[in-house]
Formats: C-alpha cells, sequence, structure tokens
C-alpha cells in the first residue's frame, strides 16, 4: 500500500518553511507522492492580502519543481467557494481508495481542529499528520493528540520547526526588507517578476 500525503494551504506565497515541512513528512511517513494543494478562499484565515489563485499555483509549481515525489493540485481552486478540508479528503480518498492518505497540518491547526467542518469524518478516512511550528509546543500537541484519538489516527512528526510565515514574509516585501532567504529561489523570482505584495 502506497502512502500520500495531502497539503493544504493559501501558499501566499509558498516558502521554504513549506517545502521544510513537506520533505519531512515525505522522509519520516515514507511518502511516494505529497500533493501541495493551494486553497481558493481559507475557511480559517483572512484572505484581504491573498493574491491570485494563478499565481499561487504557479508558486507553488515552481517550488515543487525537481522534487520527484511532489505534485501540486488544483482541486480546491477548481472548487471554488471555500476550500473545506473535508471535500478535499473526500476527494482524494475516492481517487486513490488502496493507498494510505496522511492529512499535513501545522501544531496551530491541531489545536484548534474540533473547528474544522466534519473534523470527525476527516479523521475516519486519513491519517492527521502533525508537524510543530514552535520548539516548546510538543506536549502540548501530544495532549491534544490523545484528546482527538477517539476519533482516528494522528501522528506527530518529529520534525524541527522552522519559523518562517508567509505573513512575515509578504510584511518584509511591502517594507522593502530582505526577504528572498525565505524563499525557493524561483518564487523570489517569480514574485519580482510579478510584482507580488507591493
Amino acid at each position: 500500500m502506497a502512502r500520500i500525503g495531502l497539503f493544504g494551504g493559501t501558499f501566499n506565497p509558498v516558502h521554504n518553511g513549506h517545502i521544510h515541512l513537506a520533505e519531512e513528512a515525505v522522509s519520516e511517513l515514507g511518502l511516494s507522492k505529497l500533493i501541495l494543494i493551494p486553497s481558493n478562499i481559507p475557511p480559517h484565515k483572512e484572505a484581504g492580502e491573498l493574491c491570485s489563485c494563478e499565481d499561487r499555483v504557479q508558486m507553488c509549481r515552481l517550488a515543487a519543481e525537481g522534487k520527484e515525489n511532489f505534485e501540486v493540485s488544483l482541486f480546491e481552486i477548481n472548487q471554488g467557494g471555500k476550500s473545506y478540508s473535508y471535500y478535499t479528503v473526500e476527494h482524494f480518498s475516492e481517487l486513490y481508495p488502496d493507498e494510505e492518505i496522511f492529512l499535513l497540518t501545522g501544531s496551530d491547526m491541531l489545536l484548534s481542529f474540533e473547528k474544522w467542518f466534519r473534523f470527525e469524518d476527516i479523521l475516519k478516512k486519513v491519517t492527521l499528520a502533525v508537524v510543530p511550528r514552535e520548539y516548546d509546543d510538543s506536549e502540548q500537541l501530544v495532549r491534544k493528540a490523545e484528546e482527538l484519538s477517539g476519533f482516528g489516527k494522528i501522528k506527530i512528526i518529529s520534525s524541527r520547526p522552522y519559523p518562517v510565515s508567509s505573513t512575515e514574509i509578504r510584511r518584509r516585501i511591502r517594507n522593502g526588507e530582505k526577504y528572498s532567504c525565505y524563499l525557493p529561489e524561483k518564487v523570489v523570482q517569480y514574485i519580482r517578476l510579478k510584482n507580488l505584495y507591493i
């Protein structure tokens, strides 16, 4: 049975922290495929600074170049409206009925997971793979995973946190501060070419 990872997000922009998380998941979980899924409209975030779907998809494709396990899916964008993980999980469970599927998320999302639309049904279909965002949140994550364990499988990935956020990168771009060290080189070139986040 192959293992497939689903990694959704606004990717606004996709940065080295996202790629680090994805690579750690591929390695630790033994994934044969890691699918980046840019959201259309995120249900849990304000989307005021969201650049176009086309730009975010293209940045994800550039970030995934040369990584044989990675691919980019337009599923949530093509669905339109708010992007709820339940429908994404349902789609890929039907697409890969014989594979083991993992839904990747950051630790902040686990701590509010009961607020997700149909969270119980998500955990019936996939294993939730949680990547720590901070160095000191592992005990809190273990407690939360135990609370939710009655609904399904949750695995906490022993990954070194990568402290960077898309919000901080956008702020740096707006303010003319250095930001290229946080992004794949081709994503930096794309942002400059399209004058994004100015």
